[in-house]
């Protein structure tokens, strides 16, 4: 990469990097870190010209230690009176980021929405940062390579960018250190990087960080990124034909919504993704057979993810196409029916609790109301307005909830949703990713690559599909607790 200095106003920025494997427009967005200059003003003189965003760098000849001039105004901050009323824009970056509500966005540096979305519904986990923060620890593990070591010191870093700035920040560190990582997300096509599948990069990053973050002691207690999205498993695996029985568990980092006819909301869709059926040899009829996979959950995540299984392998175009049916998702997922009976025990007296806790928000009204029904409510179901009530009023928000020691925190199966990444488009490899995020102070932000847009709660579960709209492609749901 050719490296020039840059000439802007009184001053002179030297050792510049071009990669001239990206669009120019990846070079202003280096400038505008620098001079705060937005990219569509900045006016840079090339051979030609003025330096255009899509510009082909092999016809213009750059050289090492060229000069270029750099024209253009850098967004302006009012200065306050001495004595007044302080303006927004008088505020350090850090603060104005709590004032506006929402952190910044991120530039596309070319065909990286699915990269952005993915960073923005991540960032949203405050556990996830704080580990991030305390890393490298004193002690790597030798089980990190250097490739995840420079990804998850990038993450950390990106994160840290994102909660001090409200203006758009260029991701460029990020994005080289996970195509070092993973060189499948810097797959050309005519030159120009191309499109890739979100789901792959959120699973690739959450499979890093759960290698970085690890304790070298390898305590499962000191595992972060287990303990905030693992999820344990176990499963009856059954032959009908030969009548063998075995059990297996796993851990994995989301479960599966399948799409078929018979699907039509997130608990039909879970509940097929955790049956399935497998080919393997059998001992007692010495030959392969067909068996049958029935899996519970075991243990609960922090943060539960949930995949719409949406694309699929279409031989005819040789690519992944889209399931475009309509799958509703609510606000608030229970999760109890896929239980382990192990599990449904454990969750027992924490259901119970967070159901008297929110008798108590529901009030004396509620409780008339509820006066002349039956008394044997299931300590383990929820009354749906006790549900509804919650969503108005978010218990795990609530400050005993909040300020008790973690591991006097238990989970009650219940999870509220705090972000969606869906997808616009007919195919995985093309369309467009977008992040809608839940904010600490309840209100929901779409961050579209670089432009964050508030939306209201109502409008986030209308990104079910049956259209070409946007639609949810993965939900994180964060686990309601209470105090134990």
């Amino acid at each position: 990469m050719p490296t020039v200095s840059v000439k802007w106003q009184k001053e002179l920025f030297s050792n510049v990097e071009i990669d001239t494997s990206q669009s120019p427009y990846v070079f202003k967005c280096q400038l505008y870190d620098l001079t705060g200059v937005p990219p569509e003003r900045q006016k840079i003189m090339v051979k030609g010209g003025l330096l255009k965003d899509d510009a082909d760098w092999s016809t213009l000849g750059v050289k090492e230690g060229q000069k270029f001039m750099m024209m253009g105004t850098a967004d302006e901050i009012v200065k306050a009176p001495e004595k007044g009323p302080v303006f927004a824009e008088d505020i350090p970056e850090e603060e104005q980021v709590i004032h506006v509500g929402h952190s910044a966005g991120l530039f596309n540096l070319g065909n990286t929405c699915y990269m952005n979305s993915t960073v923005q519904c991540l960032h949203s986990v405050p556990e996830l940062k704080s580990a991030l923060i305390k890393y490298p620890p004193p002690v790597r593990s030798n089980e990190v390579d250097q490739t995840s070591h420079l990804l998850t010191v990038a993450t950390r870093d990106l994160f840290n960018d994102l909660d001090k700035n409200v203006k758009p920040v260029a991701p460029m560190r990020f994005l080289t250190e996970l195509r070092k990582k993973y060189p499948q997300f810097a797959q050309l096509h005519n030159g120009v990087y191309m499109q890739q599948d979100a789901e792959e990069c959120w699973t690739q990053l959450i499979y890093t960080l759960s290698q970085s973050l690890k304790s070298p002691s390898s305590s499962e207690g000191l595992d972060t990124v287990k303990r905030l999205f693992g999820i344990d498993l176990v499963s009856r695996v059954h032959c009908p034909e030969s009548g063998e029985e075995s059990t297996e568990t796993e851990s994995v980092y989301s479960l599966k919504c399948h799409i078929s006819q018979e699907v039509n909301h997130l608990h039909e869709g879970l509940k097929h993704g955790l049956k399935s059926e497998l080919e393997k040899a059998s001992p007692s009829l010495g030959r392969s057979a067909l068996y049958l996979k029935d899996s519970r959950i075991n243990d609960l995540p922090r943060y539960l993810t949930v995949q719409f299984v949406r694309f699929f392998w279409k031989r005819e175009s040789n690519q992944k196409a889209k399931i475009l049916r309509k799958v509703d998702y609510p606000l608030e997922l229970d999760v109890y029916d896929f239980c382990s009976d192990d599990l449904r025990k454990r969750l027992e007296v924490p259901r119970r609790i967070l159901r008297d806790e929110e008798g108590k928000k529901l009030g004396l009204k509620t409780r008339e109301k509820n006066s002349g029904s039956s008394s044997t409510d299931n300590d383990v179901k929820m009354a749906e307005a006790e549900a509804s009530s919650n969503r108005s009023g978010d218990l795990s928000k609530s400050e005993p909830v909040e300020d008790a020691p973690e591991k006097e925190k238990a989970l009650t199966g219940i999870y509220d949703l705090v972000a969606v990444l869906t997808h616009k488009g007919r195919s995985a490899d093309s369309g467009h990713y977008v992040a809608w995020v839940k904010q600490e102070n309840g209100k929901w932000i779409q961050f579209d690559d670089d432009n964050p847009i508030p939306q209201r709660e109502e409008d986030i579960t209308r990104l079910s599909g049956g259209g070409d709209w946007h639609m949810a492609y993965i939900c994180m749901y964060k686990a309601r607790d209470v105090p134990m």
